[in-house]
C-alpha cells in the first residue's frame, strides 16, 4: 500500500470510528416510528446500512473495522429496523411511498430476510399502478427501479432506459452545475454502478464527461468548503471505471477531518449541542468512509493487476 492509500484509508477509518461511536444516534425517537405517515427517520439509518455493507463487501478495511461494519448492520436491522417489521410497516401504510424498498436491497445484499415485506415489495411496489405513477424525479425513479433490480423485480434494460431521462444521461452543459445538481449527478452513478460495484456498467461517453469535468467541479467545491459534497464527487472518482486516486482532494478532506473522526458538511463543524453536531456530520463522515474504502479497494486491485 502506497503513503496516499494509506493516507486515505485512515482517513476513513477514523471516519468509521466516529459512526460506530455515535450509534445509538441513528436510532429514531418513540414517535417517530409510531408516526405512519413520515418515513424521513429512515433514510439515516439506510445510509448507515448502506455504508456498513460497502465495507463488509470490500473487504479492504481490516478485521476490526469489517466486524464492526457487520456488528453495525446487525444493529440497524434488528435494533433500528426490529428485524425488518418496521419496513414493511411503513411499506404498507404508504404504498407508493419508495423508501422502505431502497432501504431493504441494502440489507438483502447483505443476506438479511423478510419475507412478508418482499410480499408486500411485490403486490404493493410491482403489483400496483399507483406507484410507477407517482410524480417523482426521473433521479428517484432510477434510485427505486434500482433497489427493484437488486431484488429481483425488474429488468436491467428498465434502467438503460430511466437513465436517458435524468440530468446526466443527458450530459448538459457541465458549466450549469450547481450544488442541488451536483448530488444528482452522484447519485445517478451510484446507481448505475450498485454502489461501485460495477463500473463497467456506465456507459462510455459518461465516464468521459464525468474524467473531463469532475476536476472542475471538485475544485468549486473544495473552493466553496462543500465537503460532503466534495466527497461524493470522491467516491464517484471510485466508481468510474478507469479510476485515479485523487491525492489533492483527499488531503483536503482530511485536513478537515476532527480527532475524533468527524467532518462537516460544509465550513466547520457546529460547537456545543452534541444532536447539532452529529446531525451537520453523520452524513459527511459516512461519505468519508464509503469513499475511501472504495478507493483503497480500487487502488489496490490496480496495485495486483
Amino acid at each position: 500500500m502506497t503513503d496516499d492509500t494509506a493516507m486515505v484509508h485512515r482517513t476513513g477509518m477514523r471516519a468509521w470510528e466516529w459512526v460506530d461511536t455515535h450509534r445509538e444516534r441513528f436510532r429514531p425517537c418513540p414517535e417517530e416510528k409510531a408516526d405512519s405517515t413520515s418515513t424521513a427517520w429512515l433514510k439515516p439509518v439506510g445510509e448507515l446500512a448502506l455504508v456498513a455493507g460497502v465495507l463488509v463487501r470490500e473487504g479492504v478495511t481490516g478485521s476490526r473495522h469489517a466486524a464492526s461494519a457487520r456488528q453495525l448492520l446487525d444493529f440497524a436491522w434488528h435494533d433500528l429496523l426490529e428485524g425488518g417489521d418496521l419496513l414493511d410497516r411503513c411499506q404498507r401504510e404508504n404504498a407508493p411511498a419508495p423508501g422502505p424498498a431502497e432501504i431493504y436491497a441494502s440489507f438483502h445484499d447483505r443476506g438479511y430476510r423478510h419475507p412478508r415485506l418482499e410480499e408486500s415489495l411485490r403486490v404493493l411496489v410491482s403489483g400496483l399502478r399507483a406507484p410507477s405513477v407517482v410524480e417523482i424525479s426521473p433521479l428517484r425513479r432510477l434510485s427505486v427501479a434500482t433497489a427493484e433490480h437488486q431484488l429481483g423485480m425488474r429488468s436491467s434494460d428498465d434502467l438503460e432506459r430511466l437513465l436517458r431521462d435524468t440530468w446526466l444521461g443527458r450530459l448538459p452543459e457541465p458549466w450549469l452545475v450547481d450544488q442541488v445538481v451536483a448530488y444528482t449527478i452522484t447519485h445517478t452513478v451510484f446507481y448505475l454502478t450498485d454502489w461501485g460495484t460495477h463500473p463497467d456498467r456506465l456507459p462510455a461517453e459518461i465516464a468521459e464527461y464525468l474524467q473531463l469535468w469532475m476536476p472542475v467541479w471538485k475544485r468549486d467545491c473544495a473552493r466553496r468548503r462543500l465537503w460532503d459534497l466534495l466527497g461524493e464527487w470522491l467516491v464517484v472518482d471510485a466508481c468510474l471505471p478507469d479510476p485515479v486516486l485523487d491525492t489533492e482532494h483527499w488531503r483536503m478532506l482530511a485536513s478537515v477531518q476532527t480527532p475524533e473522526g468527524a467532518l462537516p458538511d460544509e465550513g466547520d463543524l457546529p460547537v456545543g449541542d452534541s444532536q447539532a453536531v452529529f446531525d451537520a456530520a453523520y452524513h459527511p463522515t459516512l461519505v468519508t468512509a464509503f469513499a475511501a474504502t472504495l478507493a483503497t479497494s480500487r487502488a489496490l486491485t490496480a496495485m495486483l493487476a
